[in-house]
């Protein structure tokens, strides 16, 4: 049956003016945010701006999440033959080791896995997620001598392994945490191998795997620490510099470690900046270890700095993630005394108007709130207890000229981060490395914005970027 003309000239009709409305619409809608960014931006912040927003989707894109974290909580096995435990993850064979919950076993919770011999602790199913690093804690069993471990990974479903990372030695009877870069897509599953030692035993506990990053990743995962950005994680308010764990990232290396998450530039010797959460569950009755020691999951070929390589420069070794806001255990505590969370730092700076402010963003959590917090260095060249210096340990390590600090305030909640918005405390404090400076943080008050400008970081990617412009801008007067 044939239609009508009419009825082809109505039909044509009718299309036109749609596609006419939407795109209108669209051009309305471009128009419009584009003149709200203007009105915004103060004109000399327009071009940086414009470099942070692309920053922004670069962050976003390079984002990790966490694939699984295995306590070893759940499962039971008294004895060393070869056995497999279901865990919280899945099966798991423990090959010469058994599931530990004396008092002599190192351990995070109740338990932890123990490992004799050359035995192993293998994953019995895969993930698919593929991984970028894998993070889990180490110590010697009782006061067992040192053993060496390491991490291999399987492709093909556990016919066959190889290695990856570097052998680690285990000679402390402290919780340490090490960390792999794997940077693998797929299908994965790993294997933890005790290698030297003989009898000598080794607990291993809180292995993380965070899912591979292939720079089009987004962002997401559930709780827990490191690299993913659910409620209460280090790296909620997004990856300032969009670092990564590549080897060939040398001066922007992502670390996950555990209790905070960092950007470690090989050439200077210091993080870039470091990331961590702080709330009623971070703080504890855990005194301050002062277990200074090289971070021994740097990669093998890189500089260590030493828990000496700052004596008798003239600066003290300042904490980025503070010992004071991980006394919920002694691992917690111990991982801020790692040398890659340290900066050489000014000591009336540090252990005056830092250590203040430090203590004032803990009475924020005891008066009820959680708090995000965002530390780095720039520069190059401060002033210390012996003068001028640029740098220490033989030029391995690069003095900043300035430290900063960025903090995110909110009130005990769920949903952090559709919790933030316009109104939302945010303190940013930028204070000169300098033993010359003034007792009162509160007068280093400055905008978000201005150290990104001296950085070039983009520190609060995570947040839609009205929120951004909004919380950047301002200076903090409370």
């Amino acid at each position: 049956m044939q239609m009508p003309i009419l009825y082809y000239i109505i039909l044509f009709k009718t299309i036109f003016m749609n596609l006419k409305n939407l795109l209108l619409s669209t051009l309305t809608t471009a128009f419009f945010f584009v003149a709200c960014s203007k009105q915004i931006a103060a004109p000399e912040e327009a071009a940086l701006n414009a470099n942070l927003s692309e920053k922004s989707s670069m962050s976003l894109a390079r984002a990790i999440t966490q694939t699984f974290a295995e306590t070893f909580e759940s499962g039971t096995k008294t004895a060393y033959a070869t056995g497999n435990v279901t865990f919280g993850s899945g099966s798991w064979t423990l090959n010469d080791a058994l599931v530990g919950n004396s008092s002599t076993d190192r351990k995070s919770g109740a338990q932890s896995v123990r490992i004799r011999n050359t035995g192993i602790l293998g994953m019995n199913f895969n993930v698919t997620t593929g991984a970028s690093t894998v993070t889990f804690k180490y110590a010697v069993y009782g006061t067992d001598a040192a053993s060496n471990f390491q991490l291999w990974v399987s492709a093909n479903g556990g016919s066959s392994y190889t290695q990856t990372g570097a052998t680690v030695t285990a000679s402390g009877t402290a919780l340490n945490t090490a960390t792999f870069t794997v940077n693998q897509a797929g299908t994965l599953r790993f294997q933890i191998r005790k290698t030297t030692g003989g009898t000598n035993r080794i607990n291993i506990d809180d292995f993380t795997i965070n899912s591979y990053d292939d720079g089009n990743t987004g962002g997401g995962g559930d709780g827990g620490s490191g690299g993913s950005v659910g409620d209460n994680t280090n790296l909620l308010l997004g990856n300032p510099s969009g670092a990564t764990s590549s080897l060939t990232s040398a001066t922007n290396y992502l670390m996950d470690q555990t209790y905070f998450v960092e950007s470690y530039n090989r050439d200077r010797g210091t993080p870039n900046w470091v990331s961590w959460y702080a709330g009623s569950s971070s703080l504890g009755s855990t005194g301050r270890t002062d277990d200074f020691r090289a971070d021994p999951s740097l990669p093998s070929s890189w500089y260590h700095v030493q828990n000496t390589s700052y004596s008798g420069s003239g600066f003290d070794r300042g904490h980025n993630c503070p010992s004071g806001d991980r006394t919920s255990s002694t691992a917690a505590n111990q991982a801020t005394f790692l040398m890659t969370n340290m900066i050489p730092q000014a000591s009336n700076n540090n252990q005056q108007s830092w250590a203040t402010l430090e203590n004032y963003s803990r009475s924020l959590v005891t008066a009820g709130n959680e708090v995000y917090i965002i530390m780095g260095s720039y520069g190059t060249g401060g002033t210390g207890s012996n003068g001028f210096a640029t740098t220490i340990d033989g030029g391995n390590v690069t003095v900043p000229s300035n430290v900063w600090k960025v903090i995110v305030v909110l009130p005990n909640g769920n949903g952090d981060l559709s919790r933030m918005n316009s109104t939302t405390r945010v303190i940013a404090v930028n204070t000169p490395n300098t033993n010359s400076i003034g007792t009162d943080w509160k007068q280093y008050r400055c905008s978000v914005r201005s150290i990104e400008s001296a950085t070039g970081y983009n520190l609060l990617s995570a947040l839609p970027q009205a929120v951004q412009d909004a919380l950047e801008t301002g200076v903090d007067n409370q």
